[in-house]
């Protein structure tokens, strides 16, 4: 699929300011809406809002999700936020509504495990096919997304167990160190000594060291992408491929991306939270200069393995995720790269309720398969 560019019209900035006189005359009458009410009036009163042409199941996660009454992140302290209804949520609720199982497939075991992180032993959550036979199997190491602030291994298990189950393979999700309490480089540090780990000890969770694949979503993605230029510089075995997942992968805050999805209102993922994450990820403004974090920016992506990048039309991450995509390709690096439209932020992982992430499910295992020489 080719990339769409999102530019804000002259139509669009009028009607955003229209609306935002709107909601100012709202609140001087104390009028109570719910979320639910938020993002639909939103919806109505900004011709050409992104999410308007969300498709019919991410609509359904959406709404979903807004019934759960999830606070605003950005007005949060982070303890607080990471007990807020996520994206994942909505679509286990989808699930439900559905009359289809929310329990974990019974066709992938999983158990938690101490791998190195960068200061001391950091917690993994390994996931194996249940019916895998007697032979070693290919690694992923995963790495979530939250913006290196919230969400955990629990979160994004429905990824990790899928791809566990369609690959064929042991995925390692790597629960990193979060912000505020572990500043940037924090969250990169333990990624990085996490991989190491697992290319050492592969065969201790029946795995083939000689194939190693990184998978990651958003702030995940952006590890991954680390990892794999760390892996190069350090000497450490390489992986395989990588598979991409609208990565945080640039520190500028103003591409058409985040233009198009500036509503604050505007479910799971908008320019608010983005500076909120960054917020509480760095120490000082220099740090949002780093190379690890703008990727796109300043990062030698040279020489790195093949990759999977996949993003999504309705997500302010989405010109930085084809950025990153473009600076690959660039590089001499072999890109396979997706952008869905009428999909949102945190639609992968959700095949079983939204047809689109299905489809970029099958892509990245499909591709995955083939960099590991598997049927």
């Amino acid at each position: 699929m080719n990339a769409r560019k999102l530019m804000l019209p002259a139509a669009l900035a009028a009607a955003l300011l229209s609306s935002a006189a709107m909601a100012q005359e709202a609140q001087k009458n104390n009028l109570q809406e719910t979320t639910t009410d938020k993002v639909q009036n939103a919806v109505r009163s900004v011709t050409g809002n992104p999410l308007a042409n969300a498709d019919a199941d991410m609509k359904h996660v959406l709404d979903a999700l807004a019934s759960l009454d999830p606070k605003s992140i950005p007005d949060l302290e982070a303890p607080e936020a990471r007990q807020q209804p996520t994206a994942a949520d909505g679509a286990m609720q989808v699930l439900r509504e559905q009359g289809k199982s929310t329990l974990p497939d019974p066709a992938v075991m999983s158990k938690n495990i101490l791998v190195d992180g960068g200061k001391e032993k950091i917690v993994a959550t390994v996931f194996q096919p249940a019916n895998a036979g007697g032979g070693a199997l290919p690694v992923i190491v995963y790495f979530h997304g939250g913006g290196f602030v919230i969400a955990n291994n629990s979160t994004y298990a429905a990824s990790a167990a899928m791809l566990a189950k369609e690959v064929n393979a042991v995925v390692v999700s790597v629960e990193y160190s979060k912000a505020p309490e572990h500043k940037f480089p924090a969250a990169h540090d333990d990624a990085i000594a996490a991989y190491k780990w697992v290319a050492q000890n592969a065969q201790s969770i029946g795995g083939d060291p000689s194939k190693i694949a990184l998978v990651g979503e958003s702030a995940g993605g952006n590890l991954a992408t680390n990892v794999a230029i760390a892996a190069r510089d350090q000497n450490l075995p390489k992986p395989v491929y990588e598979v991409i997942v609208y990565p945080m992968a640039g520190t500028n805050l103003d591409t058409d991306s985040y233009k198009a999805a500036d509503l604050s209102g505007v479910q799971p993922l908008n320019k608010p939270m983005m500076q909120w994450f960054y917020q509480n990820a760095t120490s000082s403004p220099a740090d949002m200069q780093d190379p690890r974090l703008d990727i796109v920016g300043k990062a030698d992506v040279k020489g790195l393995a093949p990759a999977t990048v996949i993003t999504a039309s309705i997500d302010p991450l989405q010109s930085e995720g084809k950025a990153l995509a473009d600076k690959l390709q660039q590089a001499g690096v072999q890109v396979d790269y997706q952008n869905y439209d009428g999909v949102t932020h945190e639609f992968f992982g959700m095949g079983k309720v939204v047809g689109k992430a299905k489809q970029a499910e099958d892509v990245a295992v499909k591709n995955l398969k083939a960099a590991f020489g598997t049927k």
